[in-house]
């Protein structure tokens, strides 16, 4: 393949850094983007001169030259639009959460796996240098045996754009719950989850999941979106993982930038996507750089598999079960 033509279905804020990000990348070519949005149509048309934007993923996916698309969309989209786009023969990058329930991720991955195209879901935090180092200490066995790991990944206050769209516990606890079974290399057998629900949006600001590994290990996720609006920190995410013989700490809370300006002091961006010399770089490019290297190989990935992207869907669908249901929640694998 001497150039992947790649379109983005979703222009709203990161399907917009998908795009750019892929401006800059050598064999790469951005084709076009979509949105049912006419906002976002107009600040893509704005954004993108030159690139075709439209309306209708049918329109999109029916080209014969796009053979590569970006599905940033809606959360609650993910499974109809990656059904379409693996029907339609397209390599797929899905942004997390794979779908929004364990059925829906089950019909993903018995499409992919027919599919002609590569697929793989984005979770960045594997892209990550902090996070890869650390599984590769975990692996080597640094810290001996993990037995227990704690992570949180909160977010200053904005609930009107977050809470209405997808909870903390789908939204970014998924994140922590893939690590976990990442570093661990199991899946939980049992989850208890909690959620708090004091506003008045569609989700709750906070949740809370505890992991167990049967009996090997055990890991607590915290995801809280109701930060002080004027706190410092871009999102306070953190990891400690604790072994027979050592532990570990992932900080992902302090970016080593701090700007103080008129509206206060806050973190910049050091390592999922700044722009550094006009160009898109950080884990977001390591990871579409390793999925066009997919792509030209035709090579299935492996930093993130479909059936770990899903484990950390069921994983957090199981934990929100849980805090409806006040009881813990059993889970069976492997997963079929």
């Amino acid at each position: 393949m001497d150039s992947i033509r790649w379109a983005v279905l979703g222009a709203g804020r990161f399907g917009s850094i998908h795009a750019r990000a892929m401006q800059d990348m050598p064999g790469v070519e951005l084709v076009a983007l979509c949105t049912r949005n006419p906002q976002h149509q107009q600040q893509a048309a704005r954004d993108f001169p030159g690139v075709e934007v439209m309306a209708h993923a049918d329109q999109l996916l029916t080209r014969d030259d796009v053979d590569t698309v970006t599905i940033a969309t809606h959360w609650q989209d993910h499974r109809d639009l990656a059904l379409q786009a693996l029907a339609a023969g397209k390599n797929v990058l899905l942004e997390k959460p794979l779908a929004p329930s364990k059925s829906e991720c089950l019909e993903v991955l018995a499409a992919a796996s027919s599919a002609e195209g590569v697929f793989m879901v984005g979770h960045v935090c594997r892209f990550d240098p902090r996070v890869s180092l650390a599984q590769q200490a975990i692996l080597s066995g640094r810290i001996g045996k993990v037995l227990s790991m704690s992570a949180k990944r909160n977010l200053p206050v904005n609930a009107p754009l977050r809470l209405d769209k997808i909870s903390p516990l789908l939204g970014d606890g998924v994140h922590d719950a893939d690590l976990m079974m990442w570093f661990t290399g199991n899946a939980p057998t049992r989850v208890y989850g909690r959620q708090l629900h004091s506003r008045k949006t569609r989700f709750p600001e906070a949740g809370w999941a505890i992991l167990e590994f049967g009996d090997q290990a055990i890991g607590v996720i915290e995801t809280h979106w109701g930060l002080p609006a004027n706190v410092s920190t871009l999102i306070d995410a953190r990891m400690e993982v604790v072994g027979t013989e050592g532990k570990l700490e992932i900080n992902c809370s302090q970016t080593g930038l701090e700007l103080l300006d008129a509206d206060g002091a806050r973190m910049q961006d050091t390592s999922y996507w700044p722009v550094q010399h006009g160009q898109v770089g950080g884990a977001l490019r390591s990871e579409l750089d390793y999925f066009a290297e997919c792509v030209r190989r035709q090579h299935a990935p492996e930093v993130v598999t479909p059936v770990e992207a899903a484990r950390a869907v069921i994983v957090m669908e199981a934990a929100e079960a849980s805090a409806a249901q006040g009881q813990p929640v059993e889970l069976n694998w492997p997963l079929s």
